[in-house]
């Protein structure tokens, strides 16, 4: 069913996410944890592999929002029951008291018609079923330096110019893929396309298997850091004072906030939705910010999107749209918190080969 909800209440909200990762790493996207880690944590609500998988990243899940009702909302007494309407939780509750940011859903609810699920409505509109295709007719361009379409040289290594988009691989040839959706096990191959939508959404098994089917490899810590920092290792990949907004680097409102239209905890554990690299002043097209280049010309090596490396315990780099600053400035913030199973919508990567 499609869903395109509006918000009639705007909430104004702004500030990251600054949920540190035990003391090393700030979680893609994650909540204020009031100072609790959530290093390894499940961001998505897509479970982490391993001994972590099924723990949400805001420490709470469908149930979060039960309990004390959002102002102007009567308290329900008895006991709390959640329910989930359209992948959002809610609480069962008398219509009449489901108003302003939230909406209800019938047939979801034991009880009486009236009780119906209560959920937030998104504060923009977008449509999650479409899967528009930004990329459709793009390709890549000559290499340089003796590397394959799309990459440039680096020392002994070739880099991927931009961030890479999927392609979705077919009998015959490939098609374009969505780059707002998780490519689960459909076999894709990975593209590097000026004034492209790179895909998020990625994990590290999977950035790896699409830089495979091109005939290329993640990168190397080492490579990442080569390609970002140059031959003079630079703090950003112009040079050694920050420049704020020649990378896509600094998104004013965390895109979850503006999204579901409201900074609870739960909407940390449902940062997979496909809207949020949609919205406006969000993720930036492939090479669009000039200045945001490398010594030898690769962009968006800083920000836009993190990239994941080759540590097969988990390893990206870069920071993204929203923050470039928490784990380290530029070049040099990592993320480790994360095994390669993780994905969201801040996740991407770019491809190396020899």
């Amino acid at each position: 069913m499609r869903r395109a909800w509006v918000l009639l209440l705007v909430v104004a909200c702004g500030g990251t996410p600054p949920g540190e990762d035990g003391g090393v790493n700030v979680d893609a996207g994650a909540p204020p944890d009031g100072g609790r880690g959530d290093a390894g944590r499940d961001d998505a609500g897509v479970g982490d592999a391993g001994a972590d998988a099924g723990v949400t990243d805001a420490g709470a899940g469908a149930g979060v929002d039960a309990g004390p009702a959002d102002a102007g909302e009567a308290v329900d007494a008895g006991p709390v029951v959640t329910c989930t309407a359209g992948g959002l939780p809610g609480t069962c509750i008398d219509v009449a008291s489901c108003i302003g940011t939230r909406a209800p859903t019938a047939g979801l609810c034991p009880g009486a018609a009236n009780i119906q699920c209560c959920t937030p409505r998104t504060a923009v509109s977008c449509d999650w079923n479409a899967r528009p295709l930004p990329n459709a007719g793009l390709v890549e361009e000559p290499g340089v330096g003796g590397c394959p379409a799309g990459m440039l040289r680096v020392d002994t290594f070739c880099v991927d110019r931009f961030e890479a988009s999927l392609e979705e691989v077919v009998d015959g040839g490939t098609v374009p893929f969505s780059p707002y959706f998780n490519p689960g096990s459909t076999r894709v191959v990975a593209r590097s396309l000026r004034g492209a939508v790179p895909n998020g959404y990625v994990s590290g098994l999977q950035a790896a298997a699409a830089c495979a089917e091109a005939g290329k490899r993640l990168c190397t810590d080492v490579e990442w850091l080569r390609a970002c920092r140059g031959p003079t290792s630079t703090i950003y990949p112009y040079g050694n004072t920050r420049l704020p907004g020649v990378c896509n680097d600094a998104r004013s409102v965390h895109p979850a906030i503006e999204l579901y239209g409201t900074s609870a905890t739960w909407i940390y554990s449902h940062i997979d939705s496909p809207c949020l690299d949609e919205l406006d002043a969000g993720l930036a097209l492939t090479g669009s910010h000039p200045g945001c280049v490398s010594a030898e010309g690769a962009f968006d090596l800083m920000g836009n999107l993190h990239e994941w490396t080759a540590d097969p315990n988990g390893t990206f780099r870069g920071g993204y749209y929203v923050d470039t600053v928490l784990n380290g400035d530029g070049c040099l913030y990592v993320t480790t918190a994360h095994n390669t199973a993780h994905w969201d919508y801040s996740t991407g990567f770019r491809c190396c080969a020899n």
